[in-house]
């Protein structure tokens, strides 16, 4: 192509970007009478539902909330994560639940389930089947049972809508079991427990609690209380007993029955009446305050069409219609707004219900987990919800100072569990160099980041891990502060030490920014540490150089496989990934990393190989046995690592590659557990064409999917991508760039350049792999 040729090329995007730019956007208004567009209508709540995403789509009545009220399903083999599995039994349709986390079930409790034709002894199973496939959409959840009931969800963030039809025929009944809880059959001990409660008959319903243990993050006793209601006369029958219960004394006929201790209670309640709803609230405070959740947000004759176009409005508000973009294909937008959709249902806020300690400051729970979430999800978060970020950072500051730990992982009001480091620390300095101030108090959050790099927590003897606490801090820190290394003889050593280099460079930017100058400079040497397990003579695939295990007298061990790491589990030298991928993860400190590498053309060469199939024979086939594994966090960063190489082009080709072969608009539409989200939002920056590089201020710089989108960052800022030239299938390469209307050389962009006041990138797609960025390098402060 000759050179005039390329020049009238890019005037003619120049030209059409213009036009892009300040054209109405079609899918913004709908284009025949200019109404908001109804964007629920792009939402599968089935997405990731499959493949092991585990995703939640029953009732999520507002984004956080802390209701989600959903279907409760077991086939005795499978752990049912979300409450959620496309075959199986129903046992119950209940009010809490968590979205997109694996090691094990979580909640599941809080529940109804419908029964026809009698109950003689509700302590035995009544599992249903279903007849069709459920239904949902956002804020709503239909079942069809083979007993002929159908089963409707709506809710609020306190308060959850039951709707059941009933055949006309037959006993109608709902039972209501304090035990219900979501089992794990995995056989590692995560099961949760029922440790009592009580149940009460009210004229119009019931009242009680339940206490609750253990789960994937070890918790203790938690509680949580109910107040439920019907709309229609019933006989109630409330019982007590334990599995091998005999049915006839189980029952009682009294006014009230409340009875404390660790049998089994409830109640069954019959109807003559084929239709019947039911609303319950919930509270960890009190059953008063459940009585009150469900008053105020729910009163008597709301209706569940009502309850549904609420919640539509409510996530159309406060996220979908933050993302506006001129794509008019179906599919993609399914993706877009449902990927938007499911990164927003963790963590959840209970800002009035934290029953451990009174606080003016917001409180969230169920973080699932910052090992999952710091690499790119909560960067996504402070662009489209500045607020909420802000009241999550404050929320876990809280807990440091009641507690005395940021949480890594916390559920039930309890930390736990800790996988690698103390990335809290990550999400702290992310904050602090985006600019993020409001009512958070730094000085707090420097000394609770303190407590981490400093104090070693104590050991919660966890049966998987136990050397050393896996409920917060840093368990290996006695290493990590005699040898500048981690040894064997703490679990997950290699991996621990490249995270808790990252945790100290953390420290390090917050320091600096509060002038604490001696601090800063220790905890930038400490963030280097990641260093003394290099092993220069360690080779694979005609690499030199990986990450290893290191012994107390300084010996490596050696050889050891880059491309194995045991079972990648909490007893192993690398969590959930291998040796080959945590080599790359010194992300603060990557040019040193370059060098030691051999130098950039090395460098490049082996981050290809990470990605070149069949170089990992004993990899995921349906990833192609590359190395990479777009299922686990520590490859996330992996594909736009090109851009430190000035092979921005590359990083445009694999990061590309793999948004297009791992995700998609159908219910195994992510790669793995969501993770509370974190799979969703890599996509979105994916879609966006930026990435963040946590802990630090600037984002690389990808290539867009859209000719338009735009991102509402709240007060009235806006950053609006235009692109021109380029389609999805191979016109994705940028050719040129502008940041703000000038020409634009770097293969990265500050905070302060497009998410501060906002601002426009404007790129110039084709087919053709350019090296247009020619410009600064990005920056690698530990370097």
């Amino acid at each position: 192509m000759s050179v005039a040729m390329t020049a009238s090329r890019f005037s003619l995007c120049r030209l059409l970007l213009t036009v892009i730019k300040f054209a109405a956007v079609a899918t913004a208004q709908d284009s025949t009478n200019g109404m908001t567009l109804d964007y629920s209508r792009y939402i599968n709540n089935f997405l990731g539902t499959t493949n092991g995403g585990n995703m939640f789509p029953g009732v999520v009545p507002a984004p956080f909330s802390m209701v989600k009220l959903g279907p409760d399903v077991v086939n005795k083999t499978t752990d049912a994560y979300s409450g959620y599995l496309p075959e199986g039994q129903i046992f119950g349709f209940s009010m809490m639940h968590e979205s997109g986390t694996g090691g094990a079930p979580k909640y599941g409790v809080v529940s109804q389930m419908p029964a026809v034709g009698g109950v003689p002894n509700p302590l035995l199973d009544l599992g249903r089947n279903r007849t069709t496939p459920d239904v949902a959409t956002v804020g709503y959840y239909r079942s069809e049972l083979d007993s002929n009931v159908t089963v409707e969800l709506a809710g609020t963030e306190r308060a959850g809508f039951y709707q059941y039809t009933f055949p006309a025929a037959g006993e109608k009944s709902i039972v209501v079991d304090v035990s219900h809880v979501l089992n794990s059959f995995r056989g590692f001990g995560w099961g949760q427990g029922y440790a009592g409660g009580s149940f009460a008959r009210t004229a119009d319903g019931y009242t009680g609690h339940g206490i609750y243990n253990n789960g994937w993050n070890l918790a203790p006793n938690w509680t949580i209380y109910f107040c439920g209601h019907f709309d229609q006369p019933f006989v109630a029958k409330t019982f007590t007993g334990n599995d091998t219960g005999n049915a006839t004394n189980l029952f009682s006929y009294g006014a009230a029955n409340a009875t404390a201790g660790i049998y089994r209670q409830g109640g069954v309640f019959t109807f003559d009446s084929s239709t019947v709803t039911s609303r319950v609230g919930i509270s960890f405070i009190s059953t008063t305050q459940a009585c009150s959740n469900v008053a105020f947000q729910i009163p008597a004759n709301t209706t569940l069409s009502s309850l549904v176009t609420q919640a539509q409005s409510r996530w159309t508000d406060d996220v979908f219609s933050k993302v506006t973009v001129s794509e008019t294909n179906t599919t993609v937008l399914t993706q877009l707004y449902s990927y938007l959709y499911g990164m927003h249902l963790l963590p959840s806020n209970r800002t009035g219900e934290n029953p451990l300690w009174n606080s003016t400051e917001p409180s969230y729970d169920d973080i699932f987990t910052f090992w999952d979430l710091f690499r790119c999800s909560t960067a996504l978060v402070q662009v489209l919800q500045p607020q909420s970020y802000e009241e999550q950072l404050r929320s876990i500051i809280d807990i440091w100072r009641h507690e005395g730990w940021l949480p890594d992982g916390r559920s039930s009001n309890f930390n736990g569990r800790t996988q690698g480091g103390s990335n809290a620390d990550n999400v702290l300095a992310d904050a602090w160099v985006k600019g993020v101030r409001g009512s958070v108090k730094w000085t707090d959050a420097y000394a609770a980041m303190k407590t981490d790099a400093e104090v070693v927590p104590i050991n919660n003897f966890d049966k998987i891990a136990n050397d050393s606490s896996t409920k917060e801090g840093r368990g290996a820190l006695p290493d990590w502060k005699e040898y500048g290394y981690i040894t064997p003889r703490f679990s997950r050593a290699v991996s621990r030490a490249v995270e808790y280099s990252a945790n100290d460079f953390g420290l390090h930017q917050v320091a600096t920014g509060l002038d604490l100058t001696d601090d800063a400079e220790k905890y930038l040497n400490r963030s280097r540490n990641w260093r003394n397990h290099w092993n220069p003579q360690q080779a694979a695939l005609n690499f030199t150089g990986f990450l290893v295990p290191r012994y107390a007298n300084g010996s490596f061990e050696y050889p050891y496989d880059p491309l194995s790491c045991g079972g990648c589990y909490w007893p192993d030298p690398y969590y959930q990934d291998l040796a080959y991928t945590y080599t790359l993860n010194a992300h603060h400190d990557i040019y040193h990393l370059i060098a030691l590498s051999g130098g950039t053309l090395s460098f490049t060469s082996r981050l290809e190989t990470f990605f070149k199939p069949g170089v990992y024979t004993a990899g995921n086939a349906a990833y192609g046995n590359t190395i990479f594994n777009p299922g686990n966090e520590p490859a996330f960063t992996t594909p736009y690592l090109f851009n430190f190489v000035g092979r921005q082009d590359l990083s445009v080709k694999y990061s590309r590659h793999a948004a297009k072969s791992f995700y998609n608009a159908g219910p195994a539409g992510i790669p793995g557990n969501s993770d509370a989200g974190a799979m969703q939002t890599w996509i979105l920056w994916n879609m966006i064409g930026l990435y963040p590089m946590t802990g630090q201020s600037w984002f690389f710089v990808g290539s867009p999917w859209f000719e338009r989108m735009s991102v509402d960052l709240g007060g009235d800022k806006t950053l609006v991508i235009t692109s021109c030239g380029g389609n999805q299938e191979d016109a994705i390469y940028v050719q040129s760039l502008k940041v703000n209307g000038c020409e634009w050389a770097k293969a990265w962009v500050e905070w302060e350049d497009v998410f501060a006041n906002g601002g426009t990138l404007e790129f110039v797609l084709g087919a053709e792999q350019t090296r247009w960025a020619t410009g600064e390098l990005p920056p690698s402060p530990a370097s």
